[in-house]
């Protein structure tokens, strides 16, 4: 466009480039041809004649540049998006009691022994019903807590 302003209405390039609002170095850029592009290209035209929902793989950004220089309108499908289910509120109890929760935890002392913590919480006014600490807690201790 600022170009065409220069050729057209004779301003000077620094007015178009203010105008346009692009830099003196945009305007003057020329893009270089490379051989490696003619086979690529001739490639894309030929597979969009014979392929329609063709699209490409393979040294993407060149393959894409060349595309968008031969304005090849192929259609690059999206990825499919998960739906997502919109999760339900959590219930808030109405009385003491009525819905515990567990909470199983676990640490590190410095010397790197692993220790291990159960908290069992009454969800309706978060009260801590027990805590159970030691370095292991198998089930018939958690059923003993409970």
């Amino acid at each position: 466009m600022a170009k065409s302003a220069v050729e057209r209405r004779g301003i000077t390039v620094k007015l178009a480039c203010e105008a346009f609002r692009i830099s003196q170095d945009c305007y003057r850029y020329v893009a270089k041809g490379d051989s490696q592009n003619d086979p690529i290209a001739q490639w894309l035209v030929a597979l969009t004649d014979s392929d329609r929902n063709w699209g490409f793989g393979w040294n993407h950004k060149r393959v894409y540049w060349i595309y968008r220089e031969l304005e090849l309108n192929l259609r690059i499908k999206p990825r499919k998006r998960l739906v997502r289910e919109k999760l339900e509120e959590l219930a808030v109890p109405d009385a003491v009691n009525r819905v515990w929760s567990m909470d199983p935890m676990h640490d590190q002392l410095e010397d790197g022994r692993s220790f291990r913590l159960l908290n069992v919480i009454v969800d309706f006014n978060r009260e801590t019903l027990g805590i159970e600490i030691d370095f292991s807690l198998p089930s018939e201790r958690v059923i003993r807590a409970l």
